[in-house]
């Protein structure tokens, strides 16, 4: 079989892609496979870091108020519709996968008109433009989100849930090493911070405030902060970087780990995140970016908060009450237990497999 998964632009796309070819791999390791991204994104590094080839488009999304960069727009459109043909004639695929972004519209699109088939996975609740364009000719729409429904026709739709890293499955038991590897104390309850690989400004602008609380609170809650590789100068001469039961890092390497270390997890709410908060099954409050196309990370947030399976906290609202919840949240044994059984629920543990399996059977 011969498969081709374009798409990217963020972690959000490229790691759930990765997982996909992983699982076709598993399923049969004679399976061809060829990645199809946009030309300087990171799929252009991570990708061939996994061990698959991909061809770069020369193309991109368009610029919210930016005219000049929009000027080429239509010429990097038409030559990445080309190049797409020649990539699909050259490497004849069975099945073409669209995981979002801007660069698998030409590649799908021009699948479809090619008469090959096509399946697209949409990892958020709410649907990205480029999938719902090409949703009428898919043959399968693998989504993470029940909701989905309202922007895809119900009979393509299969809920699979988004691909996440495997080391997230397996945390049981781990609380001891996960305190072990972070030099925490086992002991103490922890509030764990991430923001993502650039981080949360608004969110570590919160943490940073709560000096007060957290020094007042040391004998009972500590904090593992990761704030971004773009941040950690400037709060480790804060302040609250002084205190004992604050620790802080620009990146948390080993996450299986602090996800085990943690009683309470703060998070933005994008939708890899979120597959693998539901995964590790804490309490976790949800801080969406406010800076994301559509909305979509409230919407994200919104469909656990739905089931009580998560805490919503609004971006602008964050700085005021983050802590005083987190706290509240802390000293809730009931509430905690409710969160982490309802956001269990949502697990979707063999979600790559499955999506894997979907694409196999849409082999003509």
């Amino acid at each position: 079989m011969r498969v081709i998964i374009s798409g990217g632009g963020t972690g959000g796309h490229i790691f759930p892609a990765i997982a996909i070819a992983n699982a076709l791999k598993a399923a049969d390791a004679n399976t061809e496979l060829l990645f199809v991204g946009a030309e300087g994104k990171m799929e252009m590094e991570k990708v061939p870091q996994a061990g698959y080839k991909i061809h770069g488009l020369w193309i991109a999304g368009f610029q919210r108020g930016k005219i000049m960069e929009n000027l080429a727009l239509p010429i990097k459109i038409l030559n990445s519709l080309f190049s797409s043909f020649a990539i699909i004639r050259k490497f004849k695929p069975d099945v073409v996968v669209g995981v979002g972004g801007y660069a698998s519209m030409a590649v799908v699109f021009m699948a479809q008109m090619m008469r090959i088939p096509t399946v697209l996975q949409e990892q958020n609740g709410y649907a990205g433009m480029t999938n719902k364009f090409l949703a009428k000719r898919a043959a399968r729409i693998c989504t993470a989100y029940a909701q989905c429904e309202q922007f895809f026709p119900k009979d393509k739709i299969t809920l699979t849930g988004n691909p996440v890293r495997q080391d997230i499955v397996t945390i049981a038991n781990k609380h001891i090493e996960g305190c072990y590897e972070y030099q925490l104390d086992p002991l103490k309850k922890t509030i764990l911070v991430i923001g993502g690989s650039l981080g949360a400004k608004t969110i570590n602008e919160s943490i940073n405030a709560s000096y007060d609380m957290f020094n007042e609170q040391q004998e009972d809650i500590q904090v593992l902060w990761q704030t971004g590789k773009n941040n950690l100068d400037s709060y480790l001469k804060q302040p609250v970087a002084k205190l004992p039961n604050v620790k802080i890092l620009p990146f948390l390497a080993k996450m299986d780990l602090a996800y085990a270390a943690a009683d309470v997890v703060i998070s933005r709410a994008g939708a890899l995140s979120i597959s693998e908060l539901c995964l590790v099954g804490k309490p976790v409050i949800l801080v969406p970016s406010p800076n994301v196309t559509d909305d979509h990370q409230t919407k994200n947030a919104e469909a656990l908060v739905a089931q009580n399976a998560a805490i919503l906290i609004k971006d602008v609202d964050c700085q005021a009450v983050l802590m005083q919840n987190v706290i509240s949240l802390l000293q809730n044994k009931e509430a905690c237990k409710n969160l982490s059984t309802n956001i269990s629920s949502l697990a979707k543990p063999t979600a790559a497999q499955d999506i894997a399996t979907v694409i196999i059977n849409s082999k003509k």
